[in-house]
């Protein structure tokens, strides 16, 4: 009689999964750091070279734009078909200006104004205003552990701005208010697309509000107008990290991973972002980082990771 072996099958599969998920955390970890270092070399192109913000987005989104509406045509995946589906134009176009646009903008403002460090821990209080919102839309108090990590927030927030001196800010309050407005951004940017998302294919979504938020950035800020800015074969090279590296390749990853990792695990893991955005900005642009500071981005770490692990509605209808 033969002999089957059950488990080889069972051992086979437990392998390509296991790897299918090694293969979503590098993708999740490669992103979230090219994202970090992108900011720190935006920030060296503000400072630096006289780039205004609005111009460096505006190029950002569109050429990022153009390019994965490109992938999602040669995907056949439809990325017309949300103009040809009443009621959904109009979603699109708020997300691509009040959701893209915005938190675009507002990090970058908030990194040409501040650092590329404070500026990304400060986004990354976007789940705390997004419990705050259900919270409000549900009309049901928080529980303990969000309130506590609610509470970590403000304290990491205080001790990041302010380095432990609460009678003085290390960065300027343009950079606090436009980081808090690009961590508003954020939570609308990840709350509102519900809809979208689900009706049609995240890299068209994406595509679309890149290029229409670019496109909607050219009437103030035109790539072709390129007077003040410092332009060098450094600066070009600068210009397309941002674009590439900064955006082109993390977006593409981080959709790639959530075909092998969960929504949450990519949340935590998207914790590197800061961290690579702070050493980039301390050991490249010599940004002082005091130890109350960096235990103020250590507290809003901690806060995004317990969010992130936290049961809540993630979409709105």
């Amino acid at each position: 009689m033969s002999n089957f072996n059950l488990e080889a099958p069972l051992d086979t599969a437990y392998k390509t999964a296991q790897t299918s998920r090694i293969r979503g955390f590098i993708m999740v970890l490669v992103g979230a750091a090219l994202w970090g270092i992108s900011g720190t070399v935006a920030q060296r192109l503000f400072q630096f070279d006289s780039f205004h913000p609005a111009w460096l987005v505006a190029v950002r989104m569109s050429v990022s734009g153009l390019v994965l509406l490109t992938i999602a045509g040669l995907r056949r995946h439809h990325p017309f078909a949300v103009w040809r589906t009443p009621g959904y134009r109009s979603r699109l176009l708020i997300f691509s200006f009040a959701g893209l646009l915005a938190v675009q903008y507002t990090f970058f403002a908030a990194v040409a104004t501040g650092n590329a460090a404070t500026a990304t821990f400060l986004q990354y209080l976007g789940p705390v205003f997004i419990t705050v919102y259900f919270a409000i839309r549900l009309r049901k108090l928080p529980g303990k552990s969000e309130l506590f990590a609610v509470l970590f927030a403000v304290i990491g927030t205080l001790l990041l701005v302010t380095n432990g001196h609460l009678s003085t800010l290390i960065v300027p309050v343009k950079a606090v208010i436009w980081g808090l407005l690009s961590a508003l951004a954020l939570a609308f940017y990840t709350v509102y697309p519900g809809n979208l998302i689900r009706r049609f294919d995240s890299a068209s979504m994406i595509g679309w509000g890149m290029l229409l938020g670019g496109l909607g950035l050219y009437s103030v800020a035109p790539p072709w107008a390129v007077a003040g800015q410092q332009w060098s074969w450094l600066s070009a090279l600068f210009v397309a990290i941002v674009v590439i590296f900064g955006t082109l390749i993390p977006f593409y990853l981080y959709l790639a991973s959530l075909r092998h990792i969960s929504p949450s695990e990519t949340s935590l893991l998207g914790g590197l972002e800061p961290l690579a955005a702070t050493v980039t900005s301390v050991l490249w642009l010599h940004i002082p980082f005091g130890v109350a500071t960096a235990a103020g981005g250590l507290c809003i770490l901690a806060t995004v990771t317990l969010l992130s692990v936290l049961p809540r509605n993630k979409t709105v209808q």
